[in-house]
Order: structure tokens, then C-alpha cells, then sequence
């Protein structure tokens, strides 16, 4: 008799399965705060994505715009109208549709400099932790001066020159700029936390193995320092979006931020601003409201991310 054919063997499960039998999704399942967190992010990013498509109103549209709807309360109070469901503004645009727009600006804005607050912040953090010496002294002496000014007054003094030298930039370059001024007030906090991970474990016994058979010291930190120290660099990123975002409202309150062609929330939150006294308190009340929505759901969802990626805090 032929002896029975060994069993198959199993494929390995890909990287997405792996995620939903992992804890980290185990965690995010039975914690109602995050689930609720991670859906308002998601219904405020999908909205703000798509706000040219579910926007009831285009409120940049010009020949839209009637002065005779302007400042009208909401729907549901008596001289509302049904056509504008949050009101109208000074300008008779939708305070719905200017919102799906306005967070779509605040958000990209917020994602952007948060992205290249981390790339400079990672990249120079595991320059002074594997490097050490003379770059780890010249790096960390850089993050002291950039720690000693309040990051928001760094931010409106790089945005304000940027818009003082450039009055009539194209919007396109004032959005760089304010990218630029948000990202090098936060790149701080991402260089001293990779820094501080990244002098554990260069002396860890799989870097040291690697030196030993002639890896680079490039290969190495892109390749084996860079993945384990990526955990509190996610958490980090997480909670400064809503720090970005509440910057970049700061600096569009205050008239430094995006053009006035582009209004973000904190533009919004401006303009009402001027009418919140004299009864048209709506102008101001729901970006303001949106704001804080998505500011605070941003920070339970990298609250519980903390938690999750931290095996003490279980």
C-alpha cells in the first residue's frame, strides 16, 4: 500500500487577517469611546472629501449667492428656511455647505504638516539616537531653542511674513506656506520621541548582529530601527492632527492662516464672529461646534491608540 499524501499545508494568513486576530483590534472592538471616536473622524472625513458632491450648496459659487438670504437662522427656528438647514452667513452662503467645505481645507491643511512635521522629526530623531555624539548634542540643542517659543507665536510669525513677502501669492503657495509654518513648530516632539526610542535599540542584539555582518548604518535605521520605533510616532501623529488643525484655525482667526477665498473653519468662526452680539449667534456656533467635534474625537481616538500599543496600560 502507497502511504497517504502529507496534509497541505496552510497558507499563511495575509497582513489583514492578521490585524483583525490581533489585540489592537481586539481593544478597538471593546472600547465604545473609540468606535464612536473612529466614526465621527470618518463621517467628518468622508463628508469634507466629498463636500463638492454632498454639499447641498456650492457657498464659492458666486452667481449663487443671494444678499437677500443672508443671515438667516436655522431651519427649525421661525424665520428659518427650509433651504438652508444650519442658516445662511453674512454673505447669504449655507452654513452646511461653507462647513463640509471649510473642514475639507482645515483637514487637509492639518493632515499635510502633521505628515511633514514627522517626516523631518523621524528622520533627524534617528540621525541623533543611532548617531550619537557631536549630531545628537547640535540636534537636541535645535529642539531647545524650538521648544523655548510657543509654538503657535513661531507659527503666526512664519505665516505672517510668508504672507508679508508674497501679498498676492497664489493660493496655492499660501497654502504651502502655512503647511510649512505648522510643520516646523511640530517636527520637535517627533525627533526627541524617536530619539529617545532609538538609543534603546541600537544597542539592542539585532542591530549590533547586523553591524557585525557589514549592514550600513543607513540599511539599519530604515530597515530595523525605523519599524520598532514607529508605535509612539503613530500616537504622536494622531493627537497632533487635532493640534494642527487647531493651529491652523488659530492662525485663519487671526487672519494669517488660508486666503480669504478659501475659508477654513477658523475663517468661519471669524466671520461670525462680528454678528455673534447682535443675535445671529449660529455664524460662529457650528463651525465652532464642528471644530471641537473633530478636534476631540481625534484625540480619544489617539488616547485609546496610545493604550492599545502599550502593553502596561492593558
Amino acid at each position: 500500500m502507497t502511504a497517504p499524501l502529507p496534509a497541505a499545508e496552510a497558507a499563511p494568513p495575509g497582513a489583514l487577517a492578521r490585524f483583525f486576530a490581533g489585540d489592537v483590534w481586539y481593544s478597538f472592538k471593546r472600547s465604545p469611546v473609540a468606535i464612536v471616536s473612529a466614526l465621527l473622524v470618518l463621517l467628518c472625513a468622508v463628508s469634507a472629501a466629498f463636500a463638492p458632491w454632498l454639499a447641498p450648496h456650492n457657498p464659492f459659487d458666486l452667481s449663487t449667492l443671494n444678499l437677500s438670504d443672508a443671515r438667516l437662522p436655522p431651519a427649525w427656528l421661525p424665520e428659518g428656511n427650509r433651504t438652508y438647514l444650519l442658516g445662511t452667513d453674512d454673505q447669504g452662503r449655507d452654513l452646511l455647505s461653507a462647513i463640509m467645505y471649510g473642514a475639507r481645507i482645515s483637514l487637509v491643511v492639518g493632515v499635510a504638516s502633521v505628515l511633514l512635521s514627522m517626516v523631518i522629526g523621524v528622520g533627524l530623531g534617528l540621525l541623533a539616537g543611532f548617531v550619537g555624539g557631536k549630531v545628537d548634542s547640535l540636534i537636541m540643542r535645535i529642539c531647545d531653542v524650538m521648544l523655548s517659543f510657543p509654538s503657535i507665536l513661531v507659527a503666526l510669525m512664519i505665516s505672517g511674513v510668508g504672507r508679508s513677502l508674497f501679498p498676492h501669492a497664489p493660493d496655492a503657495l499660501a497654502f504651502v506656506v502655512l503647511v510649512l509654518a505648522i510643520a516646523l513648530t511640530g517636527w520637535v516632539q517627533y525627533a526627541r520621541t524617536v530619539r529617545g526610542s532609538t538609543l534603546v535599540e541600537r544597542n539592542k542584539e539585532y542591530v549590533q548582529a547586523a553591524r557585525v555582518i557589514g549592514v550600513s548604518g543607513f540599511r539599519i535605521m530604515r530597515r530595523h530601527v525605523l519599524p520598532n520605533v514607529l508605535g509612539p510616532v503613530l500616537v504622536l501623529a494622531t493627537i497632533q492632527i487635532a493640534s494642527a488643525i487647531i493651529t491652523e484655525a488659530t492662525l485663519s482667526f487671526l487672519g494669517v492662516g488660508v486666503p480669504a477665498t478659501s475659508p477654513s473653519l477658523g475663517t468661519l468662526i471669524r466671520n461670525g464672529n462680528d454678528y455673534l452680539f447682535s443675535g445671529e449667534w449660529w455664524i460662529t456656533a457650528w463651525p465652532s461646534l464642528t471644530l471641537i467635534l473633530i478636534t476631540l474625537s481625534v484625540n480619544l481616538l489617539g488616547d485609546w491608540l496610545r493604550d492599545a500599543l502599550n502593553p502596561r496600560l492593558r
